[in-house]
């Protein structure tokens, strides 16, 4: 692809809005439905991770990259997402949606090849990759991993950004990166609406279940990140989870929780803003992380992430 041809690709998968987008929208309505696809589907950037011109690194770069103790579980839990969204997508009949959840889990796929090209190109050890086998609940897999990159996604725009302001990570393997970072601000933003619209068009009755299921989806996810902050699970191994947050611990930079909070919600809103204001954005993390930071003393900037100019 030529130059021009990939900033058109970066901006269109980052600014959209559907059909009249001054007109107001109804939540679980049929219009809501073809505009959380149509984002989806229109925003899609065909970029191949067969064809990523990874930089040459400095000494000192890759040694910081190659020791990150995160590529394992960053392979693995990009394996899973794709299918287990993959599966889901195989029972929706509605053709639209069908098509915006294969192409979900294909983006989910391409993440896990990019991860590997990764590796691959600089050296980095793998463990033997397990098998990924189908999920026999294939809607509370959707859900776990919608609402795990919701959480995890919030943290890695802000870690993101904290690897590029200090160098960390050289600009050249930012700019590589940042598409894949991008489609992850697109899937949750997609889940958040797919969550709302499914809910509108359940029967009453069983709107009650839906939400005890996603409350066990949390409950879950707690769980299952107490395990992450303890680094092994019972049986040794990794936790699932999104290779942003597992390493952040990893990157030793200077940074209070306070101004990483803070970054988090400002990158959080920098990616959504280009998207038809009238979609729903997810809430849950951002709601959390402001109510925590109520708890956080003030503090004065950290220099290690001061912003570049």
């Amino acid at each position: 692809m030529s130059d021009t041809a990939v900033n058109h690709a970066d901006w269109t998968m980052r600014n959209w809005a559907g059909p009249d987008p001054s007109n107001s929208l109804k939540i679980g309505s049929e219009q809501h439905k073809q505009l959380f696809c149509r984002m989806l589907l229109d925003t899609h950037n065909p970029y191949k991770p067969a064809v990523i011109d990874w930089p040459k690194l400095p000494v000192d770069a890759l040694k910081r990259i190659t020791s990150l103790p995160i590529w394992d579980i960053a392979v693995q839990t990009e394996g899973r997402a794709s299918i287990r969204v993959k599966t889901f997508a195989e029972r929706v009949h509605d053709p639209l949606l069908r098509s915006a959840l294969d192409l979900d889990a294909a983006e989910e796929a391409r993440h896990k090849v990019v991860l590997s090209k990764l590796v691959e190109t600089y050296g980095i050890p793998l463990a033997p990759e397990p098998s990924y086998p189908a999920p026999k609940h294939s809607e509370w897999a959707w859900m776990v991993t919608g609402y795990s990159e919701c959480i995890d996604s919030l943290f890695s725009f802000g870690l993101f950004e904290v690897a590029r302001r200090s160098g960390y990570f050289p600009s050249e393997l930012v700019d590589t990166f940042e598409p894949v970072i991008q489609e992850e601000a697109r899937h949750i933003l997609f889940f958040a609406n797919w969550v709302a619209w499914y809910q509108r068009n359940l029967p009453l009755w069983r709107r009650p279940l839906f939400f005890m299921r996603t409350m066990a989806v949390w409950a879950f996810l707690a769980w299952e990140r107490i395990g992450i902050a303890r680094g092994l699970n019972d049986s040794g191994e990794m936790q699932d989870a999104n290779f942003a947050v597992t390493g952040s611990e990893q990157l030793g930079i200077d940074i209070k929780l306070r101004e990483l909070f803070e970054l988090c919600l400002v990158e959080n809103e920098r990616r959504m803003q280009g998207y038809d204001k009238r979609l729903l954005r997810p809430t849950t993390m951002p709601r959390l992380v402001r109510a925590l930071l109520w708890l956080l003393p003030k503090k004065k900037p950290s220099a290690s992430i001061a912003q570049s100019t």
